[in-house]
C-alpha cells in the first residue's frame, strides 16, 4: 500500500453512526490492525484482515454492503477506506478508530475485556 492511500481524506463516519449502520446491518467493520491488537479487543462482528494483507486479501470482503474500516486511532483504517475504494468497494473509515467507540459505549470482545469483567 502507498502512501498516496494516507494523502487523500477518506470518507468517513463517526463511532455512533458506525454503531448504528453495524446494528442495522447496513455496514460490516474491517478491522484493520494487526494480530496482537485484535486478540487483546475486537469489535463483535468485525472481519480482521490486517492492513499489510488488505491488498491480497480484499476479495474475502462482500462488494455488496458498506464497509466500515478500523484501526485504533483511525490513521492506518483511512488508508484501508482508500485502498477499498480504489478497488471499487464502498467504503469508510471510522474517525479516531477504538478511542471513539469505546468513548460512545461500542461493545467489544477479546482478552483484555474478559480480565476486566
Amino acid at each position: 500500500m502507498g502512501i498516496r492511500h494516507y494523502l487523500r481524506h477518506a470518507p468517513a463516519v463517526g463511532a455512533d453512526e458506525a454503531m448504528r449502520l453495524v446494528r442495522d446491518d447496513d455496514a460490516l467493520v474491517v478491522d484493520v490492525r494487526r494480530d496482537f491488537e485484535w486478540k487483546r479487543n475486537r469489535i463483535p462482528g468485525a472481519v480482521h484482515i490486517p492492513l499489510e494483507q488488505l491488498p491480497d486479501r480484499c476479495t474475502e470482503l462482500p462488494d455488496d454492503r458498506l464497509l466500515i474500516t478500523f484501526c485504533t486511532g483511525g490513521l492506518r483504517s483511512a488508508g484501508a477506506a482508500n485502498l477499498l475504494i480504489e478497488f471499487g468497494f464502498d467504503a469508510r473509515n471510522m474517525t479516531k478508530g477504538l478511542i471513539d467507540w469505546r468513548a460512545a459505549g461500542g461493545p467489544l470482545e477479546g482478552t483484555k475485556n474478559q480480565e476486566s469483567s
